[in-house]
């Protein structure tokens, strides 16, 4: 009677007591050591989806047109071992678990910021591929509105949808890129119209741009018809130019 041939071991089970190295630059340099964790496709993107506050794994796989189910966990994963995000349990009765970013992830701010107003001059025509999100205007336009004096939550209505954001100079004389109640590392804009905003503007998604390229003041385009503002505060008044 032949020998029973012993079932082969799976690669999976000789490696799995080895963790896999991410891949580095391996240079002593600030600049590598950052693109080390964050230098990957999709990563920086979905830094830009949390500094709206935590989400869903399902609501960033949908605001994440064109990354697979397998890319987001992995790169999530990264995240949460790099000290980026972090993954929570919601409290009861939700069972549903969250990612955030950590503190340290949401000093990338400054960076998603620089690069939103980069790149905003490649916005000039869209492409029939792209997909479009309302939110995705937030950080272009904050840097148009950092001058504003009167603090407060501003409602942001485009044809594709609405976001709010926290707006005005808070203590210290710093721009206030924080949404009421967010922690010191909170959320930097909120999806959807806001519960009580001190300002509403209506404006095209052509003119949010132009004013994040500087290419007109808020007060010139609500001047000359462009932008909406609706509001009796001093928050809507500043907006009006008032």
């Amino acid at each position: 009677m032949p020998r029973q041939q012993q079932p082969a071991e799976r690669p999976a089970a000789r490696s799995a007591a080895r963790p896999v190295r991410r891949r580095s630059y391996d240079q002593f340099d600030a600049t590598a050591r950052a693109l080390d964790s964050v230098g990957d496709r999709w990563t920086l993107l979905i830094v830009r989806e949390l500094l709206g506050g935590p989400r869903r794994y399902t609501d960033l796989h949908a605001d994440l047109p064109g990354v697979s189910t397998d890319v987001l966990a992995s790169r999530l994963k990264d995240m949460e071992q790099s000290g980026l995000a972090l993954r929570r349990k919601l409290p009861p009765p939700s069972a549903a678990s969250v990612y955030e970013l950590t503190e340290r992830g949401h000093g990338l701010l400054p960076v998603l910021a620089a690069l939103a107003e980069w790149g905003v001059p490649a916005l000039a025509e869209r492409r029939p591929t792209d997909a479009v999100r309302a939110h995705w205007f937030a950080l272009p336009l904050l840097g148009a509105l950092t001058g504003l004096t009167r603090e407060g939550v501003l409602e942001v209505r485009l044809d594709e949808g609405e976001f709010h954001l926290h707006v005005g100079l808070r203590a210290g004389g710093g721009a206030g890129f924080m949404l009421p109640g967010a922690e010191a590392y909170g959320a930097v804009y909120g999806y959807g119209p806001a519960d009580r905003p001190d300002a509403l503007v209506v404006l095209g998604a052509e003119v949010c741009l132009e004013l994040a390229q500087g290419g007109a003041t808020l007060t010139e385009a609500v001047k000359d018809g462009r932008v909406e503002v609706l509001g009796d505060g001093p928050l809507a008044a500043e907006l009006r130019g008032e």
